[in-house]
């Protein structure tokens, strides 16, 4: 049902060597150093035609289905994840909103930016007090005139001081819950718009992450791409931006797996390679099947999608199934690589630094649990009640 046609295979072919031949022998430096991804190699990934797949030709993307674009994203997380990121947030990032929900005049002045390479747009939703209750934002915006004025505080935003240009969730009234709420795009430059000291978090390296102060921020009122009331819009395209989450995932347990499995095949204990020990075939066994089911729960929403996006449900499915088998494959890699997969010369313990904040970022597991069963059940579920 997943097989890839000619042309996906000669797309994943193409990306697996530029990310292998570029990007993978400078993961272990980025990650040491939290180097952020360069403006210039997004610009030469833009004139590989690979960074913006999913978005529309008439604004210099790939006008390919999503599942193109995620084929390319697992090539490049394999192989260095930072080199992955900007591929992430063209393609099923903030910038999917602007195409999804965006009018024409914002589609020309917002997307060729962003798949030409010269700007990435992040994402900023949560706020000291709103994480997984997203719609207790407090960020608030107001209409003066022909602009916007922003004021409040964002945390945990990925691309956080480092991003061009933010898709920022607020609130246009008092109207409780998502009916208040919208996203306005903010420019990095903004006057009124600072950043606090750059998180140094346990994975992630490079990415970028930063508190984020609006005082008194204006902006175009056509920066507005949600107005008040599309809450549901956003959450819409979110279910696009989980099975990128998703596939970071997949793509770090595909590379663990591989490694893994050279590794046991080469390693001795006892006078004979350490795969011929029962116990270590069940682990390994484990690993193959976890990757391979997340694989064909990311591929059955992304296939579905189109150049859409995903049902609810199965991108909920995909991310929370995904998040958890890849916090436990690079566990069992590091176990099967013994000490080694202990040493940062072996890149194991870093794979499995990252896998962790995925489960975070996006919705957490137990978030998107409450989504299936509400998306199951056909009906909502009041957490404040």
């Amino acid at each position: 049902m997943f097989d890839l046609n000619e042309e996906q295979q000669e797309l994943q072919k193409l990306s697996r060597k530029v990310a292998r031949d570029l990007y993978a022998p400078l993961a272990r430096e980025m990650d040491r150093e939290r180097t952020h991804f360069p403006r210039e190699e997004r610009k030469k990934l833009a004139e590989l035609g690979l960074l913006a797949l999913a978005l529309p030709e008439e604004y210099g993307g790939g006008g390919r289905p999503l599942i193109d674009a995620l084929i390319v994203q697992e090539e490049f997380a394999k192989a260095n994840t930072l080199a992955a990121w900007p591929l992430f947030e063209a393609s099923a990032g903030p910038a999917r909103v602007i195409h999804l929900f965006g009018t024409e005049e914002q589609k020309q002045k917002f997307l060729p930016p962003v798949t030409s390479g010269e700007k990435i747009i992040a994402i900023s939703i949560s706020e000291p007090d709103a994480g997984s209750a997203a719609t207790d934002v407090k960020t608030r915006a107001r209409i003066d005139g022909d602009e916007v004025v922003i004021n409040g505080v964002k945390r945990w935003c990925s691309g956080g001081g480092v991003a061009e240009q933010y898709l920022v969730y607020v609130r246009f009234s008092d109207t409780p819950g998502g009916k208040g709420m919208g996203a306005v795009v903010v420019d990095k430059e903004t006057p009124g718009l600072t950043f606090g000291p750059q998180e140094h978090l346990m994975g992630h390296r490079g990415v970028g992450s930063a508190d984020m102060f609006f005082d008194n921020v204006r902006v175009p009122l056509e920066n507005v791409i949600i107005p008040e009331g599309g809450f549901n819009k956003l959450f819409t395209a979110f279910s696009i931006e989980r099975l990128g989450n998703s596939t970071m995932c997949l793509a770090i347990a595909q590379e663990a797996l591989d490694r893994t499995a050279k590794y046991v095949q080469e390693r001795q204990q006892f006078g004979k390679d350490i795969i011929e020990f029962q116990a270590n075939q069940v682990l390994l066994a484990d690993m193959i099947s976890q990757v391979d089911i997340a694989r064909l729960l990311i591929w059955r929403a992304a296939e579905a999608a189109g150049d859409g996006a995903p049902k609810q449900i199965d991108a909920s499915l995909a991310k929370c199934f995904a998040n958890e088998m890849v916090k436990k494959v690079t566990d069992l890699a590091i176990q099967l690589h013994g000490g080694y997969g202990y040493a940062e010369e072996y890149e194991i313990e870093r794979m499995h630094r990252d896998a962790v904040g995925w489960a975070i970022a996006g919705g957490t597991p137990t978030i998107q649990r409450t989504r299936i069963v509400s998306e199951y059940l056909g009906r909502r579920f009041d957490q404040r009640a």
